[in-house]
């Protein structure tokens, strides 16, 4: 492990932020992990584990310990009669893995293709899109306890997975470093097309008999015109979650919004679509000097330039309290602020 102080971290965070990280290391292997334990050990400080960068707001310097996740890799580890079993690095880069799952005759996670980021972070956001979640796929997680120095195997149940969330996203696991994620893909291929814009996007290239390959390629044309390319743009994709509501408050806000775009969930709750939200707020398109909301979706904040994370949260803080009173719905942010 290579340790760096005062490490410029703007090509490391997809909003293309300028801030610099008091400390720094990549993490290639268990041992940089064990390396980087030790010097916390030494050196107490806080510590944060970035993957691509993808899912991150840096309002500011970061004052502790920032880790690289870089662990790459993934092999077959083993099959049975309906699955297959892929034990993949947390730091492989996610979309490249989707890709080489298709290459080698495993899809099923198509539905997720070109999402930013590494294997690593996706137990942790629970990523999700078209209709599907990373968690139908997990088999179990492989953890580093910076705590104690175990390495840890959590099952899929003990992931406590949710709408963006698992176990790890609680303050009190926070210590637990993700090394790999072992992916259960279905030998029985069947296509996910419940999300309607994909459903949609299918029906359009009428294809005579539907691939995974076809889906992947869907996935990625909506993507391509919905997204703005970080290189171009810096952005950590979708900002806001959906939030999730009552059936009193659903009953309320349709009664004087009869085009509110929802999905039923179970026990009766409603999840409403963030993107209409902040849309029918008047905000798409909005712009507040170098940060903006995404003209094509409005759930993206965008950095046209020089934006320093302040304010982008300042944005994100503006979104937050217009949608709320027009609505009455408080939105939640996807992207960690640190």
């Amino acid at each position: 492990m290579e340790l760096k102080t005062d490490e410029h971290i703007k090509k490391l965070n997809t909003f293309g932020v300028d801030a610099k990280a008091k400390n720094f290391a990549e993490i290639r292997s268990i041992e940089d992990l064990k390396q980087a334990r030790e010097h916390l050990r030494q050196q107490p400080q806080d510590f944060m584990v970035i993957g691509g960068g993808s899912n991150v707001l840096f309002r500011e310097d970061y004052p502790g310990f920032l880790l690289r996740m870089m662990i790459p890799g993934f092999e077959k580890i083993r099959e049975d009669d309906e699955h297959y079993f892929v034990r993949a690095g947390a730091g492989e880069v996610w979309h490249s893995f989707v890709r080489k799952m298709l290459d080698a005759g495993m899809p099923g996670l198509e539905n997720l293709a070109y999402i930013p980021g590494t294997v690593g972070a996706a137990p942790i956001q629970n990523i999700g899109a078209y209709g599907l979640e990373a968690a139908e796929f997990i088999d179990s997680v492989e953890c580093f306890d910076m705590d104690t120095g175990e390495e840890r195997t959590l099952t899929n149940e003990e992931c406590d997975f949710g709408y963006r969330h698992s176990t790890f996203k609680k303050p009190e696991n926070r210590h637990l470093v993700i090394t790999a994620v072992t992916f259960k893909l279905p030998k029985n291929w069947v296509p996910n097309t419940s999300y309607k814009a994909l459903a949609e996007e299918i029906e359009i290239n009428s294809f005579p008999e539907l691939s995974p390959q076809d889906v992947y390629s869907c996935v990625i044309s909506l993507r391509r015109r919905k997204l703005p390319s970080p290189v171009k743009f810096g952005n950590a994709g979708s900002f806001f979650k959906n939030p999730v509501v009552d059936r009193e408050t659903f009953t309320s806000l349709l009664r004087t919004n009869p085009s509110l775009v929802s999905y039923p969930l179970a026990g009766g709750r409603f999840k409403l679509s963030a993107a209409w939200l902040i849309d029918n707020a008047g905000l798409r398109g909005y712009r507040m000097g170098d940060v903006g909301v995404w003209e094509k979706q409005p759930l993206v904040l965008v950095n046209y330039g020089q934006a320093t994370g302040e304010d982008i949260y300042a944005m994100a803080q503006d979104v937050r309290l217009r949608v709320k009173n027009c609505f009455g719905v408080k939105l939640e942010p996807e992207v960690a602020m640190v």
